[in-house]
């Protein structure tokens, strides 16, 4: 083991016996995250509001203090935008993470203090490096500089000593100095707000730079290495930076991009890991690298709570807590956190895949999914069966959205779909046939409503041409950073959108 590698163990080694210690008392960790973040907000607004002194049980919190989503917090939100003090949080907050947005074209702005910074989202950035020297203690990754690639920020409209932006680049904005000197690019090319003259500058700056460590979502990183490629003349991105050996992923799936990886950086020593880091905070670890599954961080300074999807749209929803999940179950999740979010909805599902320790995927969006006619189709059926239709026909995709076709007086209804391929199936028919009968193997719902097409016709599958979610992304002023189509909708406004853009 190189000597540097044994000094960060030995640095580490304190951390990760507190990560063994929440895998085998998670409820105790997480109860007293709960009763830490009530005891430092009970002078707030909200904390005088439900009486945050008085709160004695879990149970008692979930009775008071009400479920909300963005529409419901925008209020409060937007007085601490403006400069108002105590009433989220007991924090000046300076930062507001502006969300890319779902089927909504409405921005929303996630309030990030100075506690979820540090105790959150650095922490889980350290955690992720911890993680991996500890899997693989001959890494050389230290010897190199890290490119992130990451969004822009600008000031707050109602404030000059605010700004709102990109997680990332909050993130970037925000990092010690020090951290300066083992990342790439500098700052001021890193925050650029034009995506375009941001990829020429990074190519610039990073082609002649040690890397060794890769971090940002998996469709941008590809823009940017096809783009440095073409830049160089080089074949793969080891005869540009030989000693890359991490990508730290998240964001979106990474399945239906991982050969793509594979062919642009061929070597057995490339090593990848997910995490799950949201604008409302950094939520969990990939710490196994044979499994998909993410470790469910639990002292970050949130407390977690999680409904299962059929309780969602009831009144009064039942809440669990982190000992009472079970396994395989779709749950939305519920979080209460050092950013002054209270038991807040995010919008994503998760399953866990293990208890004790604790881990998850993400299955997916409670708006991200189609159910116009009781399929129930989510993200996680609809990114497996995309990897194996290009598994069967030897394909690579870009990007994909789908979205329902409504039954007519007459036509049955039917799902359509606009693929953008890297490279087109070698038979579009067995692509399309691999894509429905798999979307029937993982979803029963789907499988009863395809039966003799007695509800559901086959879908329409369409080809998009060559940067079509781009050019989306730029008409809606989404490129770079975190920034994604949609890749289910439940209505039909994104995939029309979709189509008068590939016919142009």
């Amino acid at each position: 083991m190189p000597i540097l590698n044994s000094i960060i163990s030995l640095v580490n080694h304190r951390r990760l016996t507190q990560i063994d210690e929440f895998k085998s008392r998670p409820a105790d960790v997480q109860r007293n995250q709960l009763f830490d973040l009530l005891e430092k907000a009970e002078h707030t607004a909200i904390g005088k509001e439900f009486n945050f002194n008085t709160i004695k049980t879990i149970s008692e919190f979930q009775r008071r203090v009400p479920i909300r989503n963005y529409e419901s917090l925008e209020p409060e939100i937007n007085r601490v935008r403006k400069g108002e003090k105590s009433i989220l949080w007991g924090e000046d907050i300076k930062w507001f993470a502006k969300s890319s947005g779902t089927t909504s074209s409405k921005s929303k702005y996630i309030p990030v203090s100075k506690s979820s910074l540090e105790e959150c989202h650095y922490k889980g950035g350290k955690d992720v490096l911890a993680i991996y020297n500890q899997l693989y203690p001959e890494n050389e990754m230290f010897k190199g500089k890290g490119l992130t690639l990451g969004g822009s920020q600008q000031l707050n409209q109602f404030r000059n000593d605010s700004f709102d932006g990109d997680l990332s680049a909050i993130l970037i904005g925000n990092l010690p100095f020090w951290v300066n000197l083992i990342r790439t690019p500098e700052q001021s090319i890193a925050l650029m707000d034009k995506w375009e003259e941001k990829l020429v500058k990074i190519t610039e700056t990073t082609i002649n730079e040690n890397v060794t460590s890769l971090t940002g979502v998996p469709s941008w990183f590809l823009v940017l290495i096809k783009h440095m490629l073409e830049v160089t003349g080089k074949d793969n991105l080891l005869d540009i930076w030989p000693n890359l050996e991490l990508f730290i992923h998240g964001g979106i799936n990474f399945a239906p991009y991982r050969e793509q990886y594979k062919k642009l950086i061929p070597s057995s020593k490339m090593h990848y890991l997910e995490t799950y880091n949201a604008s409302e905070g950094f939520f969990a670890i990939q710490d196994d690298p044979t499994s998909s599954s993410m470790l469910l961080m639990l002292d970050y300074g949130i407390f977690y709570e999680f409904i299962p999807m059929s309780e969602l749209e009831k009144e009064n929803p039942l809440a669990l807590t982190i000992d009472e999940v079970e396994l395989n179950t779709n749950y939305a999740i519920i979080i209460t956190t050092n950013g002054g979010l209270w038991r807040y909805r995010i919008g994503d599902t998760v399953q866990f895949t293990s208890k004790y320790p604790h881990k998850i995927i993400i299955s997916g969006r409670t708006k991200h999914f189609i159910n116009a006619f009781g399929e129930e189709l989510i993200i996680e059926n609809s990114d497996t069966a995309i990897q194996h239709a290009c598994q069967q026909s030897n394909a690579v995709i870009k990007d994909y959205s789908a979205a329902p076709m409504y039954m007519s007086t007459e036509d049955k209804g039917k799902h359509q779909w606009i693929i953008e391929f890297e490279k087109e199936p070698d038979n579009f028919e067995l692509f399309s046939q691999s894509l429905d009968q798999k979307l029937q193997d993982v979803n029963s719902d789907y499988e009863a409503k395809r039966y003799n097409d007695i509800t559901l016709d086959f879908p329409l599958i369409q080809k998009g041409r060559s940067n079509l979610f781009i050019d989306w992304l730029k008409l809606h002023d989404k490129l770079g950073g975190q920034n994604k189509v949609p890749r289910l909708s439940n209505n039909r406004k994104i995939i029309e959108e979709l189509e008068t853009l590939n016919n142009k």
